[in-house]
């Protein structure tokens, strides 16, 4: 896992990657943007938190436990 720590929150760009940074950022769970909101959506992958109207994250212990879970 690419050094992830053990709390806090992560941004989509960090879970799905961003190949337009530079340097690009690779993913953690390689789906396209529209596959994880689908995946949210479903309950497949972990729901966000709001943490005001222009940001989203989530729980790194979620995606840690998504990750193992895979």
């Amino acid at each position: 896992m690419n050094q992830l720590p053990q709390t806090g929150f992560l941004r989509l760009p960090q879970i799905i990657g961003d190949p337009h940074k530079e340097p690009a950022s690779p993913p953690l769970i390689p789906v396209s943007k529209s596959t994880w909101w689908q995946g949210v959506k479903s309950g497949r992958f972990p729901r966000p938190i709001k943490l005001s109207p222009g940001v989203t994250v989530w729980r790194v212990v979620d995606i840690h436990a998504l990750i193992d879970g895979l």
